[in-house]
């Protein structure tokens, strides 16, 4: 075409099209054929109405124009606003999700039809929107900022393909909350709780294990207790060695109650304060101070407890008042030895869990009836088999079924070797037995964060995800700065539901917390591979490969050992159409 018989103008174009047709049509073709006809319907009526122009449909995407930007974005917010709620009798794996990428640009006019740059960079938007998404580029944010009442994430600049440099991208927010808000934690109607990690006083660093250890046996001992809400050891051990406002710590943990204390040991003494206090106004609603000898720590742990569930007023059962009162060992220096172990097993690393080895080993040959000691040798050995921590895995799930095995005979009532044994009997594939155990493992402790999050993990491995998903949200409530495994379980469940945006942003935030979590990757790519977005599906599989470069399928197969055979094949299969090698 001639240069000068060229028309060029300026405009907001459109690009529609539906997130993982293929599969959709494959599952249901008729079903899917309806729900796109009636999806293009509204398209076409939405953007006439609105004064654009659909240029063309190319199967189950739409060209459209528009000479306002502003315009464009109204009627995009609208689309998928209505498109949500007409779907949403429609069962989640099964329904019709258009993205939608709006750029302001130049573009060649040809009789009807539009092309170039501007319509090349609006597809790309939309290939990197989210299933009922929006995104926008940079010049389209600039025309209508401040003039509809939206809010836009900043995705930075992104590299697209057949376009020479990168394009600025930004999301719209269609549920109005503006990036990275703080999530608002509403306070349960029953007692909540937040134990702060005890302040050592002693001015020696080797005593943090005593008041780090005391702390954590509190949250263990409340956590029993059902008709109370606490707040897990992995969030409020964040606030350790700072100074908070305790009003703003109930805030951000969505709690109304905060016990805070402090400890000093000086020779065979102990003294330890503790207060309860009422976050929302500031009040003492019961404090005490207690100088003993140190031999006596353990009936003071029970008495802080007794103490806070009647300040709080919470009744006990008979079965609650038992395990409070049940004494896990009398010996002084093996109570101390698991506390440092427990400290080390916390940090979660080669080193830390061997050194955790050897403390719990001198534990339970100073008291073999420690029943916890031999728990939490089980999932230290657990994590040895499960991390690559050993070269002898086998060695070490064999070892660690046989401490949890004698745990369990000492104590039967210990909600953390019930969670372990059901992890280690899901690793053996033995669903229904690891269900039996995880709920187990929440009857005798209603608190605990991680026995719903491993619970939930069961669950999405039985294809239960509604079941999971409620769990999981469960576990990050109770323990709100979460790990970022949480994000993982998440994620599946999202995936099973058929809520690909979702399991995508739990398993992006998962790597902005963790680059180096290659298992993220694989599951971002097995999403986009099973989406038809092949370009970014093999991009994470190269970003895994980079992490560790020895890595193949037949690995993945083993490091998967708790996924059914059906299953596993699937994830394999779409991890290999990723590019990833046999």
């Amino acid at each position: 075409m001639a240069e000068e018989n060229v028309t060029r103008k300026l405009t907001a174009i459109l690009y529609a099209d539906v997130a993982g047709y293929s599969r959709l049509t494959g599952d249901d073709e008729v079903g899917t054929h309806k729900q796109l006809s009636a999806g293009l319907d509204l398209i076409s009526e939405r953007i006439e109405d609105a004064g654009g122009r659909v240029v063309h449909y190319a199967g189950d995407a739409v060209l459209a124009e528009f000479a306002s930007v502003v315009a464009a974005v109204e009627t995009a917010v609208g689309i998928q606003r209505q498109l949500e709620q007409d779907s949403a009798e429609v069962s989640t794996g099964k329904r019709l999700q258009f993205r939608i990428g709006i750029n302001l640009g130049e573009v060649i006019v040809d009789r009807d039809d539009i092309y170039g740059d501007g319509v090349n960079v609006a597809a790309r938007l939309e290939s990197l929107a989210e299933p009922g998404g929006i995104c926008l580029s940079q010049a389209v944010v600039e025309q209508v900022q401040g003039k509809l009442d939206l809010t836009f994430e900043d995705m930075g600049e992104q590299e697209v393909k057949n376009i020479a440099k990168p394009v600025r991208v930004h999301r719209v927010r269609l549920d109005g909350t503006p990036p990275n808000a703080p999530k608002v934690l509403h306070v349960p109607d029953k007692p909540s709780i937040a134990v702060l990690p005890f302040t050592n006083m002693s001015g020696d660093p080797e005593q943090e294990y005593l008041a780090d250890g005391l702390a954590e046996d509190m949250i263990t001992a409340l956590s029993k207790i059902s008709e109370m809400f606490v707040i897990a050891r992995n969030s409020t051990f964040a606030y350790k060695n700072k100074s908070p406002d305790v009003r703003e710590v109930a805030r951000d943990l969505g709690v109304a109650n905060i016990l805070e204390g402090s400890v000093r040991k000086a020779g065979n003494r102990v003294r330890i304060t503790a207060q309860l206090v009422e976050a929302a106004t500031g009040n003492h609603l019961w404090a005490e101070r207690y100088d003993r000898e140190l031999a006596d720590i353990f009936d003071l742990q029970d008495e802080i407890t007794e103490e806070v569930v009647t300040a709080l007023q919470v009744q006990l059962t008979e079965g609650e008042q038992v395990r409070l009162r049940r004494r896990q060992t009398n010996d002084l220096a093996g109570w101390e030895s698991y506390a440092r172990g427990l400290a080390h097993f916390r940090r979660f690393n080669k080193q830390d869990n061997a050194r955790a080895h050897e403390l719990l080993e001198k534990v339970v040959q100073l008291d073999p009836e420690f029943a916890v000691a031999w728990s939490l040798l089980a999932w230290a050995h657990y994590a040895d088999s499960r991390t690559g921590w050993t070269e002898a895995p086998q060695e070490s799930f064999e070892k660690a079924w046989e401490f949890v095995e004698r745990s369990l005979a000492l104590d039967d009532t210990q909600s953390d070797a019930h969670a372990v044994r059901g992890a280690l009997l899901l690793q053996q594939r033995r669903y229904d037995d690891a269900l039996i155990a995880g709920r187990k493992a929440l009857e005798l402790g209603p608190n605990v964060a991680d026995s719903y999050a491993l619970l939930a993990m069961t669950l999405n491995y039985v294809e239960r995800p509604d079941e999971a998903l409620g769990l999981i949200e469960r576990a990050m409530r109770l323990c709100p700065f979460y790990p970022d495994w949480y994000l993982g379980i998440a994620g599946v469940s999202y995936r099973l539901l058929g809520r690909y945006d979702e399991a995508i942003a739990s398993d992006k935030e998962r790597l902005e917390r963790n680059p180096d979590n290659f298992f993220s990757d694989f599951r971002l790519a097995a999403i986009y591979e099973e989406l038809g977005r092949h370009d970014e599906a093999r991009e994470h599989v190269a970003q895994a490969l980079k992490k560790q470069p020895q890595l193949t399928l037949a690995q993945v197969r083993i490091s998967e050992p708790y996924l059914d055979e059906g299953v596993l094949e699937k994830y394999l299969d779409l991890l290999s159409d990723a590019g990833l090698p046999e």
